[in-house]
């Protein structure tokens, strides 16, 4: 049943792709920063009692869903999860990340003008430009090598394009982002869960590794979804088409987050290198410059590294626990 969607005059924020990692920080986030007026209505992959489906490929839908909530903001979360299931599925990653945005932002224009788009995109488009080894600003060239970065860029500068034409965009660039309940296809809760299930008697203690001299800018989660709610939050005060990125702008040392890990294991675990994880185009250095978004909205980060990685490794010792415990049974 489709929720009651008159409007009186409250911030009301359509959420796509809700169902992810990040789209149960995002609504904790708008919910503290935007107060209680706020209406937030999250979509995703599959209806619940307190969602609605929404496919972004599914113009008509897409239409549709705009047109009865006609919401004030849209932040724009659906995508492929990471670069490895875009890389296996490239048709996929552009029909979802292009076709599927363009689609809620042609929505936006015909139904609802005056709304905002926030658009999560990556700091995975620029690529290239990070062989600089020097933190990137929004200024620099998008030059992706990837289909994920491929497919992002592509509906970043289609935006900006669609600005021109009156959409009232703001157009993230988050780096990474590490939190409880992310996927193990994502380096950190990868290093957590092997080490979790080597405690539990579920893995033989050895952890193979690819390439750990990559320096990535790692953000908890919370603080990345307390910006999308301040860019919500301050949506009046910014110009119709803004860039920000959302970074720590510090590079962290994969291997040094695995030897934080070992540190904290109950038990010993051997580091093996495994060349099949190593991958041929794998960037030295990815970090970002985040200036201009302190700025604006007045954002800082506010979680340390070794805070969010105790929560991440107790989270997945409590699963591994819960399997183990199961498989005893």
């Amino acid at each position: 049943m489709m929720a009651d969607t008159s409007y009186h005059g409250e911030s009301r924020i359509l959420i796509t792709g809700g169902h992810g990692f990040v789209g149960p920080y995002a609504v904790r986030a708008l919910q503290n920063v935007c107060g209680e007026k706020t209406q937030i209505m999250v979509t995703g992959s599959a209806p619940t009692a307190k969602s609605e489906m929404l496919d972004v490929t599914d113009k008509l839908t897409v239409r549709k869903i705009i047109s009865q909530y006609h919401p004030t903001h849209v932040i724009h979360l659906a995508g492929l999860a990471a670069p490895a299931v875009a890389a296996a599925d490239p048709d996929r990653a552009w029909n979802v990340h292009v076709d599927g945005t363009l689609n809620i932002a042609h929505a936006i224009l015909d139904e609802t003008p005056d709304c905002w788009l926030v658009h999560v995109g990556s700091g995975l488009v620029y690529g290239g430009s990070a062989k600089s080894g020097l933190p990137l600003d929004e200024a620099a060239l998008l030059a992706p090598i990837d289909e994920y970065g491929a497919t992002k860029a592509a509906a970043d500068l289609a935006l900006g394009a669609l600005s021109y034409r009156g959409l009232k965009v703001i157009r993230m660039r988050p780096f990474n982002h590490i939190g409880v309940g992310q996927s193990d296809a994502f380096v950190v809760p990868a290093f957590a869960t092997q080490v979790a299930r080597i405690e539990a008697g579920l893995a033989p203690a050895v952890i193979r590794v690819g390439n750990l001299d990559s320096e990535r800018d790692f953000l908890d989660v919370r603080d990345i979804a307390n910006a999308y709610a301040l860019a919500v939050r301050r949506s009046a005060d910014l110009a119709d088409d803004v860039i920000f990125n959302v970074a720590s702008g510090i590079p962290r040392r994969i291997g040094d987050i695995l030897t934080w890990f070992l540190g904290q294991s109950k038990v010993p675990i051997v580091v093996e290198r495994d060349q099949n994880r190593v991958r041929p185009n794998d960037l030295p250095r990815i970090v970002g410059d985040a200036s201009r978004i302190r700025k604006a909205l007045d954002w800082e980060p506010h979680y340390n590294l070794e805070e969010t990685l105790a929560e991440i490794l107790d989270d997945c010792r409590r699963r591994g626990s819960s399997v183990g415990s199961a498989q005893s049974e």
